[in-house]
Parts: C-alpha cells; sequence; structure tokens
C-alpha cells in the first residue's frame, strides 16, 4: 500500500507567520516534516503498532494545524520568505602580535550568535545548531533548530535564537520552543527583546515591536536601510542602520533622537546611559541614551564587525573585518590590537576577564582579556589554544512543536504551578490555575503547544512589569 502526504502552509498577507507542514504515512510510519517555506525544513518520524493508529495520529495532527489556520497548498507555489545572511569579507590582520586564545571551538558552520552568562557560553549558527559550553569550553548540550541561526539575545533568565525561518526560539527549559513568529514581509537583521517585549530590525530600516503574546504593537521606518543593530531599555528603543542610530520611545509614540555616525552601523551594545554603534567607516562611537550626543569615538584600522564594554564600560572592545580585536580605554585611548588567530570577530561579550568571539570561520573562541595575559602576548608569549571537540554522546535537543512532543504528569508535583489554555476571542490563552497568582493576567507560552482546555504544569511563574507571567523551567502536560 503506497503512502499518503498531506501538504499545509501558513502564510498570511497582513504580516504573519510563513510556514509549512507536512505529514506522510507510510504502512506504520508517520513523518512529519515542517519549516520556513521554501527550505527543507526538520524531520520527526514515528512509529505505531497497527497501519489504523498511524492514520489516526496523522489525522490529530493535521486536525491540530487546521484548527490553528494551515490550509491544503502545493508546495512550490508560494515564494519562500526574504532571507539575508550576512555577507562579510575578513582580510588578514596587521597586527604584530596574536591574542591569548584559550580556547576555540568550531561550530562547523558560520555563526554570528553569542550569548555568555554566569553558567554558560552560548553560540548558534546558520546550520540552525546553537551548542551551550561552560567557561572552560567544555561542550555541554546542542540545540537543533529548523533553520539558521540569526542571532543569541537575553532577557533576564530566558535565552532566545532568533533564526531565518522568522521563528524566535525559547530556549531556557530542556526543550525549545517557538516563542514568536514574525511576518513573512519581514526581513530579519538583529533582535532584542526586554521583559517579553520583542524588537525587530530589518533589511529595509523597519523596526517592529512584538508583545509577549505573539502580537503585533507598533513599527517604524528609519532613515536608512540595512539595520543590523537595535537595543532596548525602558527609556527607549535604539535602532542603528546606515544613516546612524535613532532612539524611539518604548511605546512608539515617537522619536526620541537621530544622530548620524561616521558610517553605516554594523553592530550596537548597550550599557546603561550610552549605546554603542560599530560601524562602517572604521569607528565605534558611544552615543548618550539621554540626548543621543557622540561622547566617544574608537579608532580601528578597518570596517567594524563586533564591539563590546566591560560591564562598567571602563574598556571597550571591537573586531574589524581584517581579523584584528582591539581594547580601547573609555575616553577612546587605543590600548591594544591583537590578531584573532581565526578571522573577523562577527559577535563578541566580555565576561570576567574574558573576550568571547564568534569569528568567520564559525568558531566561537575565548581570550583571555586580562592586562597580565595581554602584555604577555604583545611580548610573543601565548598559550598553546584548545581545539575543544563535541561530546560523543551530547545531549541534542529539537523544538517541540506539539501537545504531543511534551512529556507528561498525571498530578502536579510539589510547589508547581498549574495553567489552563482557554479559548478566547478565536485564540487560545493561558491562565494560572493555581493559587496565589492574579488569574486575570496571561501567561506567555509556547503557542505550538496550546490547546484550549489543555492543562499544564510548570516550575514557576515569574510577573513582568506589563502585567502577565512568564515561565521558568520545565513545561509538562497535565493528564
Amino acid at each position: 500500500m503506497s503512502g499518503t502526504t498531506t501538504y499545509l502552509e501558513l502564510s498570511q498577507d497582513d504580516g504573519g507567520a510563513h510556514k509549512f507542514y507536512e505529514v506522510t504515512v507510510e504502512g506504520t510510519a508517520v513523518s512529519v516534516r515542517y519549516g520556513r517555506i521554501g527550505a527543507a525544513g526538520q524531520l520527526q518520524s514515528s512509529s505505531f503498532p497497527t497501519a489504523e493508529k498511524a492514520q489516526a495520529a496523522a489525522a490529530r495532527k493535521i486536525g491540530e494545524k487546521v484548527r490553528k489556520g494551515y490550509a491544503p497548498a502545493v508546495r512550490g507555489q508560494r515564494a519562500a520568505r526574504p532571507v539575508t545572511r550576512r555577507q562579510v569579507t575578513s582580510a588578514p590582520s596587521t597586527a604584530r602580535s596574536t591574542a591569548p586564545v584559550l580556547w576555540r571551538f568550531r561550530t562547523g558552520s558560520a555563526a554570528f550568535g553569542i550569548h555568555i552568562d554566569e553558567d554558560r557560553c552560548w553560540v548558534g549558527n546558520q546550520a540552525g545548531d546553537v551548542f551551550t559550553l561552560s567557561h572552560g569550553g567544555d561542550v555541554l548540550a546542542r540545540y537543533s533548530l529548523p533553520d539558521g541561526v540569526k542571532c543569541l539575545v537575553a532577557d533576564d533568565f530566558w535565552i532566545y535564537a532568533g533564526c531565518d525561518d522568522g521563528t524566535v526560539y525559547d530556549l531556557s527549559s530542556k526543550l525549545p520552543f517557538a516563542a514568536y513568529d514574525i511576518a513573512a514581509d519581514v526581513d530579519i537583521f538583529w533582535l532584542d527583546i526586554r521583559e517579553g517585549v520583542l524588537n525587530v530590525s530589518d533589511a529595509d530600516g523597519g523596526l517592529t515591536v512584538i508583545d509577549h503574546e505573539d502580537e503585533y504593537q507598533w513599527a517604524r521606518r528609519s532613515a536608512g536601510g540595512q539595520a543590523w543593530m537595535v537595543r532596548a531599555d525602558d527609556r527607549g528603543v535604539y535602532h542603528g542602520h546606515q544613516s546612524g542610530v535613532t532612539a524611539y520611545a518604548p511605546d512608539g509614540s515617537g522619536e526620541l533622537w537621530h544622530t548620524r555616525t561616521t558610517g553605516g552601523v554594523l553592530f550596537g551594545w548597550q550599557e546603561d546611559d550610552a549605546v554603542y554603534a560599530g560601524t562602517a567607516r572604521h569607528v565605534v562611537q558611544r552615543l548618550s541614551k539621554a540626548t543621543g550626543a557622540v561622547e566617544a569615538t574608537y579608532r580601528c584600522d578597518t570596517a567594524v564587525y563586533s564591539c563590546a564594554t566591560s560591564p562598567d564600560g571602563r574598556h571597550v572592545f571591537a573586531g574589524d573585518s581584517a581579523s584584528s580585536v582591539y581594547c580601547f580605554d573609555t575616553d577612546g585611548t587605543r590600548l591594544w590590537k591583537l590578531r584573532t588567530g581565526g578571522g573577523s570577530a562577527l559577535s563578541m561579550q566580555y565576561h570576567d576577564e574574558k573576550l568571547y568571539m564568534v569569528t568567520t570561520d564559525g568558531s566561537l573562541v575565548c581570550v583571555d582579556a586580562s592586562e597580565t595575559a595581554v602584555t604577555a602576548a604583545q611580548q610573543g608569549s601565548v598559550p598553546v589554544a584548545r581545539d575543544v571537540k563535541s561530546a560523543a554522546a551530547l545531549p541534542t535537543y529539537t523544538p517541540a512543536v506539539s501537545a504531543a512532543s511534551v512529556a507528561t504528569v498525571s498530578e502536579a508535583p510539589a510547589g508547581g504551578v498549574v495553567v489552563e489554555c482557554v479559548g478566547s476571542g478565536g485564540r487560545v490563552r493561558v491562565h494560572v490555575v493555581s493559587e496565589g497568582y492574579d488569574r486575570s493576567w496571561y501567561v506567555q507560552f509556547p503557542r505550538g503547544i496550546r490547546e484550549a482546555g489543555a492543562r499544564y504544569v510548570v516550575d514557576s511563574l515569574h510577573p513582568a512589569q506589563a502585567g502577565f507571567y512568564r515561565v521558568r523551567g520545565e513545561i509538562r502536560r497535565l493528564v
């Protein structure tokens, strides 16, 4: 008996998702392929005791998607989502000395995403892989996402990966969940998230803001295209593009200031009172968040691909297009320039006297940025960099795409919080059931596993300033 295939698409011309979902039944086997329209997507397979049970399982999967707005379609008739992969060149460094690299991890594909927290190092590449490592360079886990990782951003405890398929995945629990779907006509360049509010900058110089329920809030078009920078705090959203940096009020009510930088912005960083713009005209510029005034300029020798600061802004770091890394004093004095030893740094972050960089060859590199180590490097003494290898039994996590992907429990464990999915106004919202919480507040919850009437147990809920709860820890279905 030949197999049957059902192909569905969800693509909304008014700025919604742009995804496909394909279910194939071959005897007792059911395979599901899903992802961005125009891409190969990700494949999951299951087997069942009988052909009848396989058919029933496939029908349930299809029914779930149809209820969410998917419809039968013909593969190839709808255009793929626009995706710009950053094209960069990397020339050899002119620096005389090499940076003191402690360890290097090669991800296997070009990479831009990096985040360093108190416990782990995160790196994401264009193959859709996200790896976590210890600060010492031990590989801990791997997440396999359906499409290329554009960037990694943190929002307090929560870690998010923005992917080329327009989906932003929450990586904060054991299984990654789709948290946001970005409109199909937005060619994503960079993301930032604050208090559950997603800010998206794009190829046309647009800025789009989406709330915790994945609902559009406001959008602006800045004066220049190629918007590679967006940073946000409680005072504004700072948008960097070819014509400089523009700051907007957090609620989108108006422009706060605009500053024309020396060259188009290629990367952005922020501290409490300033934003830092790395530009194509060889400089990093520090701008006041209050007024937009240029407070300092840090001069490199070629275009600046990335920048970062020490936590107090005492030192400013930059990576250029010629495989060099720089350190400046806060006033703009160049302290040192060194070869990266592995291409140009496309993203970077400083933590505890270490500078972590993602380079053009797809490597995560850890540099000893202490004064002692740099001085030794300038004198020609550098450590032998350890080449980190992935463990053979490395755990790999793939996104939970339906309620069936989530572990189940028969009762809530001690300390667990019960939430319930409720149909409301054509959408499924999530509210708290457990005592001690405001039941009128929504819970920010993965959309892919929402089913009206379903109950879940989460480890804990944290209130956000905007009046909703955020999930922390594992999610299990209550059955």
